[in-house]
Parts: C-alpha cells; sequence; structure tokens
C-alpha cells in the first residue's frame, strides 16, 4: 500500500489539500489562494488543476489554462473539474449537474435544468471525450453523448453516499464508489472485493480502474491505497482531496498553511518560526496540544515515542549529533507521510524529504504529541 501525502492551498484558512499519490513515493506540492474543493490531473500525473467552488481555476507544471466560469454568478457550487485525454481542456461541473466545458472539451448535455433529487458530486468522461456521465450523491447516473447508461443505485437505500466513479476501458460498465470504499458494479464491470466491510480510518476518496478492465484500486482521502483484482499494488499517480482526521492531521494541515513563511530564530509565528517553533505552533494550533518549545526537550518530553517505520501524520523527528544522547538534537521537523516532512530550514518553511540530509544525525525515534 502506498500512503503519501502532498500540499496545496497556501491560505491561512486552509479547510482542505491535495495529496499526489504517487508510485515512487513522490510528493508534489502546489499552491493556490482560496479553498479548492476539487482537482484533477493531466496526462503526465505532474500537471494538474484546482478549482474552487466560485469556479477559480489554477493550473500547475504544465497544465494549460482554458479558461472558467469565475466572472459569472453561479447559482450552484461547482464540485468536479475533469480533463480531456489529451489534457487539452477540462470539464466543470455544478453541483446541479450544470456543465462549463473548456479548451478541447465538448458540450454534450448536463442536468443543469433537471430537478435532482441528490446532487452531483463528481462527472466522468469516455475513453474518446464524446461524452460523460454526471454521477449524484446516490447513484443516480445521467449519461450524455456517447456515454451509456448501465445501471445506478438511485432506487437502493445506502448506508453511504456515492463520492466517485470509474469507468471500464470499453465504456460498457463502471464502478460507483460510497464514501466508506463500498464498490457498486455495473455493465461489463466486475465486482473484486471493496474495502465496505472494513473501511479505512479515513474516509475514501476515489476508485481508479486499472488498464485491464479487470482490477481497480480504492484510494482513501490520506493517500493509502487498497488494490482489487488484479490490480497491481501501486496504482498510477492520482490527484486525491485530504481533509483532517486525526490531530496529527490538522497539525500537518496548519504547517502546511505557513510554507513559505521566513524561517526566525527564535519564531513561534504567525509572521515566520523556527524549526520547534513550527512544530509548537502546528500542535497548539491545529488540535490545542501543547509541549516544550526547544527541539531536545521535545524530542525528551512532547506525548509519545514512536518507531520510525511507524510513523503518522504530525509525528515528530529530529536529528542530533549523537543518537543516543537527548541534549544533543537541534532541529525537529513533522512528518507528512511518504518519507516526507515540512520544516522551518534555511530560509523558510517547506517541504523536504525525511532523508534529505541522510541517517546519519536522524534519531532513531520520533515523537506522537
Amino acid at each position: 500500500m502506498a500512503r503519501v501525502r502532498g500540499v496545496a492551498l497556501g491560505a491561512l484558512a486552509i479547510l482542505a489539500t491535495l495529496v499526489i499519490v504517487a508510485p515512487a513515493g513522490r510528493v508534489a506540492a502546489a499552491s493556490a489562494p482560496g479553498h479548492s474543493v476539487a482537482h484533477t490531473s493531466g496526462q503526465s500525473g505532474a500537471s494538474f488543476w484546482l478549482v474552487t467552488a466560485t469556479g477559480d481555476v489554477w493550473n500547475f507544471g504544465n497544465a494549460g489554462s482554458f479558461g472558467s466560469p469565475a466572472n459569472l454568478t453561479l447559482a450552484h457550487p461547482i464540485v468536479g473539474v475533469t480533463p480531456t485525454g489529451d489534457s487539452g481542456g477540462y470539464w466543470l461541473v455544478a453541483s446541479d449537474g450544470g456543465i462549463f466545458a473548456y479548451g478541447d472539451a465538448g458540450f454534450y448535455g448536463s442536468t443543469g435544468s433537471v430537478p435532482l433529487n441528490r446532487p452531483i458530486v463528481t462527472m466522468v468522461p469516455t475513453s474518446d471525450g464524446q461524452g460523460y456521465w454526471l454521477v449524484a450523491s446516490d447513484g443516480g447516473i445521467f449519461a450524455f453523448g456517447d456515454a451509456k447508461f448501465e445501471g445506478s443505485t438511485g432506487s437502493l437505500h445506502l448506508n453511504e453516499p456515492i463520492i466517485s466513479m470509474a469507468a471500464t476501458p470499453d465504456g460498457q460498465g463502471y464502478w460507483l464508489m460510497a464514501s466508506d470504499g463500498g464498490i457498486f458494479d455495473f455493465g461489463d464491470a466486475g465486482f473484486s472485493g471493496s474495502m465496505g466491510s472494513a473501511p479505512s480510518a479515513d474516509p475514501a476518496e476515489k476508485v481508479v480502474a486499472d488498464e485491464t478492465g479487470a482490477g481497480y484500486w480504492v484510494a482513501d482521502q490520506n493517500g493509502e491505497t487498497h488494490a482489487f483484482g488484479d490490480a497491481p499494488a501501486e496504482p498510477p499517480t492520482q490527484g486525491l482531496m485530504f481533509s483532517p482526521v486525526t490531530p496529527g492531521d490538522k497539525a500537518v494541515l496548519f504547517a502546511f498553511a505557513q510554507l513559505g513563511k521566513p524561517y526566525i530564530w527564535g519564531g513561534n509565528g504567525p509572521v515566520g518560526y523556527d524549526c520547534s517553533g513550527l512544530a509548537l505552533a502546528s500542535w497548539e494550533n491545529a488540535a490545542g496540544i501543547s509541549f516544550a518549545r526547544v527541539s531536545d526537550d521535545q524530542y525528551h518530553t512532547a506525548g509519545a515515542p514512536v518507531a520510525l517505520n511507524d510513523l503518522a501524520a504530525g509525528d515528530l523527528v529530529f536529528w542530533g549529533t549523537s543518537q543516543t544522547d537527548w541534549t544533543t538534537v537541534y532541529h525537529t521537523a513533522i512528518y507528512v507521510g511518504g518519507g516526507e516532512i515540512v520544516e522551518a530550514t534555511g530560509d523558510q518553511v517547506q517541504l523536504n524529504s525525511l532523508d534529505q540530509w541522510g541517517a546519519s544525525d536522524l534519531m532513531p525515534g520520533g515523537r506522537h504529541p
């Protein structure tokens, strides 16, 4: 299983952030003003768009800028953005099923004028981009263009809402996924298992079909992935939205919101931070948890010890000149996931690799506040 967390949104009132889950364990960093409600990746996986509920679109990497409805007064919020197959355009979808097509994305219809029992939560294009499905939170399916209707859960009583859909390669079927990771298969989509009977602690975020159509991955919003059918252990690069679940999640999100702020010796924020000041401020502001101020005392007394191979989001990691003497600890960082940390070092708060300086000074364990 891959467990990778990433960054987005450099806003102080940060509510969610973008997670890039990559087989190589890389974490992509992005920054955009406002609260991002949806995202999508381009063909390379290193290019992606973020969109807000009001229709503002930001492009990163090689992703193109094709337009947005941000200058319009929207009757319903934007809930999704989906690229075309060549990443030469994208569709935005609103909660009423209104469709906004940009670049080489075609418009094939919408539910904007249709009374809905439940709001639209996502849209999925067909493989040739000549049609798409709109998916409501009750699993209602609306097919447009060359997209085919193969069934829905609209008439079922679901324990959890539908939040994601993936189509089979030939477009003759699809899987719907509920927020607990439950899977519903239609058409030629085969059922290979689900998380429904044993959901993860973090909500499920996305179902991703493999190339053969005989398997899929369920991705949790924290970046953990679960393979079913003939899907290999590692999925292709995916973008996920990460909202806080644990106190450590909240501490990480606070730290992400400080990215780019200056390193200030003795800094406790909000203007700037030193390494231990960032760690303390992140836990105090996000989770109401306090501990010692300086790095060596944090290593000695902050929370409970945790092994380096069992780190979770928000745990503190340390560096010292002697791995057996806590008084030699000189640096603190906050673990993000996927071997990545957020830290105040150099001239600013930044996202870095846990092994950036090698293992010689890395202390043998972390602390869970």
